[in-house]
């Protein structure tokens, strides 16, 4: 069952990806509070003529362009047409969902000055499953995906409903719903803030969760195949180095290979590093993680418009800053790139080791006739091919720089590229473990009879054999491999 949320108190990092996947979300008494407080506030401004960016002047290199009370709302709205520049394929539902709710979240804290009803708005999209069309690059900062949201909103652009393509117009009035009229700073609020970075990020974080997690069931499907030395995941030995995500595999390793008959199955005085070093791989990935998580769950916390509202009505502030220049979120989520591209380096190198005979003890490529039949030949190409891929992605986009409306904005720190890259890195380290899945449940269907497993990973074999049958080169390789993918994306824990 599929918990309610509420934004009488901002969401956190598992709680905006629970909203991506369909959680519905709603506003609260608290939150109706802050908007309406907010939204005074902005009215006291435009009737006292305080100067106020994106609400009486011009944006960007604009700002000195001061916009009468009779254009403002208009200001609002071809603010929406100008900066709705996507380029490229739309992004999946549950990234423009994880968008929309960071949003909708950070005009909750009440700092913005939007109306309450450009919030319901907003939660309305969700309500309804309508997606709109949100092409995936072509934003230097964080502007042009809530454009093609806002385009939606205000009953233009596209939208995806119910697996059909339809205007936006078409998408409210299937919905019973009307085109939002924006009024003054409404137009640059739905534009401003982190919420795509925020919103993208708290997924692949979620991912990569799911990817570390899963990682600790493969490896220890592949080290069982191979046959290990126990003292390298003994807890003794793992407690020397101090790391919570060292000790966490370590302990997940001990459970999934507790009661194995392998145990010093191999010849070798000391395992390879692809084998030994897992806890300490893993164990960074989990730290850095933690780390991301943190990140996150302050950029959720934090209100990261511009400007913001403060003071009271009878004296209005517009304070002009630049907390929508999400640094410390670009920095974390290309750690969260690298960190989850090791994963897959680690996964690829255990991947290897299946299927080459100078190491496994195993037949070649785990092929039922070799020579005839290449068995995981290719497959194990495929991963490496991702691995570099993910090299190539893992360089940083926070310091892409860039200066973009004519000098006054010269610093970039390009957060929602780095959560882009964090994605697209996640998907390939899902594709690697996968690979990787499928051809340890091969080895172990060659060398080890079911009642030597550890009871953890004969589950996991039972697991991936319901979906997956043993391979000899009788089918596409690549079907095998996208169904051993979508196993590790929902998560392999105990089974």
């Amino acid at each position: 069952m599929i918990t309610q949320l509420c934004l009488d108190r901002p969401l956190d990092a598992a709680s905006l990806a629970a909203v991506a996947q369909g959680a519905p979300l709603t506003l609260g008494k608290a939150a109706r509070e802050r908007i309406a407080d907010g939204r005074a506030l902005v009215e006291a401004i435009i009737a006292q003529g305080i100067p106020a960016y994106g609400v009486n002047t011009g944006v960007g290199a604009l700002v000195d362009r001061a916009v009468e009370p009779a254009l403002q709302r208009r200001l609002s709205r071809q603010l929406i047409m100008s900066h709705a520049c996507g380029i490229g394929a739309p992004l999946p539902e549950a990234e423009v969902r994880a968008i929309i709710a960071a949003q909708a979240n950070n005009h909750a804290h009440g700092r913005s000055g939007v109306r309450i009803e450009t919030v319901k708005a907003l939660l309305a999209l969700l309500a309804h499953r309508i997606v709109p069309e949100v092409p995936a690059g072509g934003s230097a900062g964080y502007l042009s995906h809530m454009a093609h949201i806002g385009l939606v909103l205000i009953g233009e652009g596209h939208a995806h409903m119910g697996g059909e393509r339809v205007s936006g117009a078409e998408a409210l009035r299937r919905a019973g719903l009307e085109p939002l009229v924006l009024e003054a700073k409404e137009g640059l609020s739905l534009l401003n803030g982190a919420p795509c970075a925020t919103g993208l990020g708290a997924l692949a974080l979620a991912r990569a969760d799911r990817a570390i997690t899963s990682a600790d069931g493969v490896a220890a499907l592949s080290i069982e195949a191979l046959g290990w030395r126990e003292d390298a995941f003994a807890q003794d030995v793992l407690a020397l180095r101090k790391s919570p995500g060292i000790a966490a595999t370590g302990a997940a390793l001990r459970a999934w290979l507790a009661g194995s008959s392998r145990l010093g199955a191999g010849v070798r005085l000391q395992d390879a590093l692809s084998l030994r070093a897992v806890p300490q791989v893993h164990g960074a990935v989990r730290d850095a993680l933690a780390h991301v998580r943190t990140m996150v769950d302050v950029e959720l916390a934090s209100v990261t418009d511009n400007p913001v509202v403060l003071g009271t009505p009878d004296a209005p502030r517009a304070a002009s800053e630049a907390h929508a220049v999400a640094a410390g979120l670009a920095l974390a989520l290309d750690a969260l790139t690298t960190a989850t591209a090791h994963l897959g380096m680690m996964s690829e190198r255990r991947l290897d080791r299946l299927v080459n005979p100078m190491v496994s003890g195993l037949p070649a490529f785990l092929a039922a006739e070799a020579g005839v039949s290449s068995g995981y030949m290719i497959a194990q190409y495929a991963a490496a091919a991702l691995v570099a891929e993910n090299r190539r992605l893992a360089a940083p986009a926070s310091l892409d720089g860039g200066i973009t409306s004519a000098l006054q904005e010269d610093y970039l720190s390009h957060q929602t590229a780095a959560a882009l890259k964090a994605l697209g890195v996640v998907g390939h380290v899902e594709q690697i473990l996968g690979i990787e899945l499928a051809a340890a449940t091969e080895a172990h269907d060659i060398a080890i009879p079911a009642h030597e497993r550890a009871p953890a990973t004969a589950r996991l074999h039972a697991h991936v054999r319901a979906t997956i049958a043993p391979y000899a080169d009788d089918r596409p390789m690549s079907d095998l491999m996208a169904d051993a993918a979508a196993l590790v994306r929902a998560g392999i824990t105990g089974v």
